[in-house]
């Protein structure tokens, strides 16, 4: 057997982090066998597609790695791949299932079906529909026409006896057929919802592993009955524990993940993404800009191993100690019997440290590969740049290090050395160089570093600690308002790199338009 599994999103939203997540178990466990991955749009809500949800959903993918064998802008043997055109086979199997007798039609008026609803409710029992409008056959079906009625197709659920299935996750699940309601599966106008829809195309697409979130497990009785009653066979079920809030059993969401940052002081997730959105035009409000969804982290710069490599640890695991992950390793390693069934808790901080991680594991010429678009989309670099800016960048990440933890930072450490004139910060300047005294030494440091040669970190550093001896003071007095003068800011990279990088005459002009800033 030839393993096949899909993803099947809507495109009623951007791709959701818990969406990334199901794929990538799919991916991983159609590689782990050699066999394919189908992605399927799943767009038979009409009213709730979003035309510009469908682009961000493939971006997403690709961007992740999370390559698709059969599915839009790929093709394949089962064509269409959007559910909305493969209508007709959805309605032929809804008239198969109303002749073969588990389906019927049905000409309720909403008002008098939530009649039975409210009675049962009243009655202290589970509502199930009575039939009482229900068309076994064209006489029933025309008498209730001829009173103007509509019908809609609902299945004839059973009413005794349950459903057993053998999940890959969570073992042995058992549901008793009497809760289950006659489900619409056509609508009036003779769309085909979603449950039909679903399993008549992995029927085609011949799906032999569901592999899908928790929240779906409530509809795998309706979806299985259709498929025994369409003589299909059943694929294998597997679902996926719920990606929850950090700290919590609550399904993740997109206003309570962005409070609990706000609220936790996650600053390296909200202010650095803030910050980066800003400078590259990307209103901080905007549906993308919540790190839900992925474009959050593509936007500010995460690296697209680091969010597969983390998604990959939730719900899922090889030992209490491994963390880290290759892309190979991971399709060896992956087996849905290691999928925890508990819900698995979204943590933003240990996202971040995987973040890290493999930020640190790049080269000097990877991350000036990650780092110059931003620097072109924020316009701190002509498209495409020139050699010396690209060297002046290059010396910039040089000298950052470690500090940089996404690809967006490199706006927030080189920006002061592409412009001119770069603004001052005015907390900066008021905490910095306000002071009394301050103006006083950096003319003296004006004079000192003129001198330097060769201006280089060593000598340079050689110098200002020189100079703070000989005045009895400590090197913070110095660098601190010497960094303000020079950047405009009170962070970056170190800053005899940045004095070197600046050059001689530039970091001389900038010290000299501070002074009568300076207390």
């Amino acid at each position: 057997m030839t393993v096949r599994t899909r993803f099947a999103p809507s495109p009623t939203g951007y791709l959701h982090i818990g969406g990334v997540r199901t794929a990538l178990f799919n991916w991983l466990f159609a590689r782990r066998h050699g066999g394919a991955f189908i992605l399927r749009i799943d767009d038979t809500d009409a009213e709730r597609n979003v035309d510009e949800a469908l682009q961000p959903i493939l971006d997403g993918l690709r961007w992740l790695g999370i390559d698709w064998d059969e599915g839009p802008g790929v093709g394949g043997p089962h064509a269409p791949y959007f559910q909305s055109q493969r209508a007709a086979g959805h309605k032929a199997a809804a008239e198969r299932l109303v002749a073969s007798g588990h389906a019927y039609r049905d000409f309720a008026r909403p008002e008098e079906l939530d009649e039975e609803r409210k009675a049962a409710q009243a009655a202290g029992r589970p509502f199930l529909y009575s039939r009482r409008f229900a068309a076994f056959d064209d006489a029933a079906a025309a008498r209730f026409a001829a009173e103007g009625r509509t019908s809609v197709v609902r299945l004839k659920m059973p009413r005794e006896g349950s459903l057993v299935i053998d999940d890959a996750v969570r073992g042995r699940v058992e549901f008793a057929w009497e809760r289950e309601q006659d489900h619409v599966i056509q609508r009036a106008d003779g769309s085909c919802l979603y449950h039909l829809a679903s399993v008549v195309d992995d029927h085609d697409f011949a799906i032999t592993h569901v592999i899908r979130a928790e929240e779906h497990l409530s509809n795998t009785p309706r979806q299985a009955f259709i498929a025994m009653s369409l003589g299909y066979p059943l694929p294998a079920y597997a679902h996926l524990p719920l990606v929850a809030e950090p700290g919590s059993r609550t399904k993740l969401s997109k206003r309570k993940l962005a409070q609990y940052l706000k609220n936790h002081d996650f600053k390296q997730v909200m202010d650095h993404g803030q910050k980066i959105a800003e400078r590259i035009g990307l209103a901080a409000e905007a549906d993308t800009f919540n790190p839900v969804i992925v474009d959050f982290y593509r936007e500010v710069g995460y690296l697209p191993w680091a969010i597969d490599n983390y998604m990959a640890l939730l719900g899922w695991s090889l030992d209490d100690k491994t963390e880290f992950f290759s892309r190979d390793e991971l399709v060896q390693h992956f087996t849905l019997e290691r999928i925890n069934s508990s819900p698995a808790s979204f943590d933003p901080k240990k996202l971040w440290a995987v973040q890290d991680h493999y930020m640190g594991q790049l080269t000097i010429d990877d991350k000036l590969a990650l780092m110059l678009p931003f620097l072109t989309k924020a316009k701190l670099l002509a498209d495409p740049p020139g050699a010396d800016a690209v060297a002046t960048v290059r010396r910039v990440i040089e000298a950052s290090g470690e500090r940089l933890k996404v690809a967006g930072d490199i706006l927030g450490y080189a920006d002061f050395f592409l412009v001119a004139e770069p603004p001052l910060d005015e907390a900066a300047v008021k905490q910095r160089l306000a002071k009394p005294g301050v103006r006083a030494l950096l003319e003296q440091a004006i004079t000192v570093l003129g001198r330097v040669e060769p201006f280089a970190p060593a000598e340079l550093e050689a110098a200002c600690k020189a100079l703070v001896e000989a005045a009895g003071l400590k090197i913070g007095d110095l660098i601190h308002p010497i960094r303000v003068a020079i950047t405009g800011k009170t962070v970056g990279p170190g800053l005899y790199d940045c004095l070197a990088i600046l050059g001689r005459e530039q970091s001389l002009a900038r010290l000299t338009r501070a002074l009568p800033l300076c207390g």
